[in-house]
C-alpha cells in the first residue's frame, strides 16, 4: 500500500526590463533567494525520511507491541515513508534493543525476519532493502518467530532503519506469555564530586520504569530528602546501568549516611546505603602546618638564647677520662678517691 504525500512549491517573481540595473540586481538577488527557498522544502524533505509502525486507520501508534507464547510466529509491518522527490532505498534489519542498534542481535532482533525474493523464492532475511518512489510511504511486513522454550516475560527489541548516512529505529515490545516476575536492585552506591553515584539492575523478566528516593542523614540530622520520582530511563530485563544524582552544598565538615531506594511496577523495590566523610583537608593541612612552624620557632628560640642569672647549671658526670685520664677506682661518674682513702688510712 502507498500513499502520495502532496508538495507545494514556492513564489516566482518577474523581471521587468524598463527598471534602471540597480533594481534588476536587487531582483536577480530576490529571484536567486526565492528560487533557494522553493528548493529548501525538497532538499529538507529528502532528508526527513521516516520509518513508524504501520498502520491501518489514521491514528498512529508509538512502538509495536506483540504477544504470544513461545513458539509461535507473530506478524506485522513498517511503514517506510519518503517526502523527497527522488526515489529512497532504506535497508531494514532487526535489533535486540533501540538503544544498541549497532551491536549483532542475539535475542529478540535475531527472531525479526523480512521477506525476500530471491531466485522466484519468497525467503525470511534478517535484513532486506526497499526502494520506496518520490513522494510515496511503502508498508514492510515482517515476522517474529518466538523459539520454543523462551523465557515468559519483556523482550524489547527494534526494527532499524538506515539510509543516506543516518539510521532511526522503531521499538518492538515483545511479551511471551507465561509467569512474570518485576524485580530489580541497587548496587554500588558511593558519593563524590557533588554526585551520587550507583547501579540499576533489572532482576526480572519484565520491563521497568523504576522511581528513585534518596535520604541523607548527617551526624546533627538530615541533609538531604528527595521523594521518589520516576527516572527517565525504561529498564529491559537483565539490564545494568550506571546513573548518579547530582548533591550540590555538600557539608564541609560531617559523616553522611546515604540511602538510596528504587521501586518499579510489580512489586518491585529495593534499597541500598553507603557512608562518606566530609573533611577540609586544605585548611586542616594549613592549621598543621602553621602548628608545627610555631613549634619549630620555639625550639630554635630556647635553644639560640644563652643561660640567665639564677638559670641552674645543668648536672653533668664528672668524666675526666674524655680529657686523656682516668680515676684510679671508681666508676664512670663517681668522684675521684684521695690517696689516704685507697691505702685505708681513712675509712
Amino acid at each position: 500500500m502507498s500513499r502520495a504525500l502532496t508538495h507545494r512549491a514556492g513564489p516566482t517573481t518577474a523581471y521587468d526590463p524598463q527598471e534602471p540595473p540597480m533594481p534588476y540586481v536587487c531582483h536577480v538577488l530576490g529571484l536567486a533567494a526565492l528560487t533557494l527557498l522553493a528548493a529548501a522544502p525538497s532538499a529538507a524533505a529528502g532528508d526527513a525520511w521516516s520509518v513508524v509502525p504501520a498502520t491501518g486507520g489514521t491514528d498512529g501508534r508509538p512502538y509495536i507491541y506483540a504477544e504470544g507464547e513461545s513458539g509461535t510466529v507473530l506478524e506485522d509491518a513498517v511503514s517506510v515513508l519518503n517526502p523527497g522527490g527522488t526515489p529512497l532505498t532504506v535497508r531494514l534489519r532487526g535489533a535486540d534493543d533501540p538503544e544498541r542498534v549497532r551491536s549483532g542481535p542475539v535475542g529478540t532482533g535475531a527472531w525479526i525476519g523480512f521477506a525476500r525474493t530471491t531466485g522466484g523464492h519468497r525467503r525470511a532475511a534478517s535484513a532486506v532493502s526497499v526502494t520506496v518512489p518520490a513522494r510515496t510511504r511503502a508498508d514492510v511486513p515482517f515476522t517474529v518467530r518466538v523459539p520454543p522454550g523462551t523465557t515468559p516475560g519483556d523482550h524489547p527489541g527494534a526494527i532499524v532503519a538506515e539510509a543516506g548516512g543516518r539510521s532511526t529505529a522503531v521499538r518492538v515490545r515483545l511479551r511471551v506469555g507465561g509467569p512474570t516476575l518485576s524485580a530489580l536492585t541497587v548496587e554500588h552506591v558511593s558519593v563524590g564530586g557533588g554526585r551520587i553515584s550507583y547501579e540499576l539492575v533489572n532482576r526480572g523478566n519484565t520491563v521497568l520504569a523504576p522511581s528513585l528516593a534518596v535520604h541523607v542523614d548527617g551526624l546533627f540530622g538530615p541533609l538531604l530528602d528527595r521523594p521518589a520520582r520516576t527516572l527517565p530511563l525504561v529498564l529491559p530485563p537483565g539490564r545494568r546501568v550506571t546513573l548518579s544524582e547530582p548533591w550540590r552544598g555538600t557539608p564541609a565538615l560531617d559523616a553522611v549516611q546515604v540511602r538510596l531506594t528504587v521501586t518499579a511496577a510489580g512489586g518491585a523495590r529495593d534499597s541500598a546505603s553507603a557512608s562518606a566523610r566530609f573533611v577540609p583537608w586544605g585548611a586542616v593541612a594549613g592549621t598543621g602546618g602553621a602548628l608545627a612552624a610555631a613549634g619549630a620557632g620555639l625550639v630554635v628560640r630556647r635553644r639560640g638564647r644563652g643561660p640567665r642569672d639564677g638559670d641552674a647549671a645543668p648536672w653533668r658526670p664528672w668524666r675526666p677520662w674524655r680529657r686523656g685520664c682516668r680515676p684510679p677506682g671508681g666508676d664512670a661518674g663517681e668522684p675521684p678517691r684521695t690517696e689516704a682513702e685507697l691505702t685505708g688510712a681513712v675509712k
